[in-house]
């Protein structure tokens, strides 16, 4: 594996992301102990930021801390699978309905449509490095254009684990995703609230079985 130099003055922000992009590529697997030391090494930053990163990601759900093991990448489960999804039913469809709703007061959607154009190239060009990725965008920049910054904040920690979910159950047709993604982000240019939060309850829905039987052989029960 091969990670590109960076300066040693880099932020604990910086430094968590890349290793957050290294957990979700599966270049740092389920299981995998993560040493400050070699981190440090690998990325080339100081132990400071690295500390500090392993922290943030932990609290995010991305990697566990023992006193006998040190950090290790946590092992997701059908459990947290499961729970993820119940989570999304309830943020994602106020973030929906809430994105509508700005709409109709004339707040602009510039943003939505400009990730909504980039997800659906994507997948035009079977992407499957940017699929996920914009995926997670394209929620995101939903949550913000709703201007709750409580939802916003709640939301954070939880795109890096839809991201995360997205990579893992890419097989899911995306076709049918982009579909779907189309017909919410039509809703909420629209100005149609509670159109938007039910087409936004019946995506997350709908991805819940597929994902979970995909992903019934390779994660354990929890």
């Amino acid at each position: 594996m091969t990670v590109q130099a960076e300066s040693p003055g880099s932020s604990a922000e910086t430094t968590r992301a890349r290793i957050r992009e290294l957990i979700i590529s599966g270049d740092f697997a389920p299981g995998s102990r993560l040493r400050e030391r070699e981190l440090s090494q690998s990325l080339d930053v100081s132990r400071v930021p690295v500390r500090e990163a392993l922290q943030q990601l932990e609290a995010e759900g991305f990697i566990d801390t023992s006193p006998r093991r040190g950090a290790t990448v946590k092992q997701i489960t059908l459990r947290d699978v499961n729970e993820l999804f119940d989570v999304r039913l309830s943020l994602e469809v106020l973030a929906a309905r809430l994105a509508a709703q700005a709409a109709a007061r004339g707040e602009p959607s510039l943003h939505l449509r400009l990730v909504m154009d980039r997800a659906e190239e994507a997948t035009r060009q079977q992407d499957e490095a940017q699929i996920p990725l914009l995926n997670t965008a394209l929620h995101a920049e939903i949550v913000s254009m709703g201007g709750n910054t409580l939802l916003e904040y709640s939301m954070k920690p939880l795109l890096g684990r839809m991201q995360w979910l997205f990579t893992l159950t890419g097989h899911r047709d995306p076709q049918v995703q982009c579909a779907e993604h189309l017909s919410l982000c039509q809703a909420i240019y629209d100005g149609k609230a509670e159109l938007a939060a039910a087409l936004a309850f019946a995506h997350v829905e709908l991805g819940r079985a597929p994902s979970l039987q995909r992903l019934a052989g390779h994660l354990p029960e929890g």
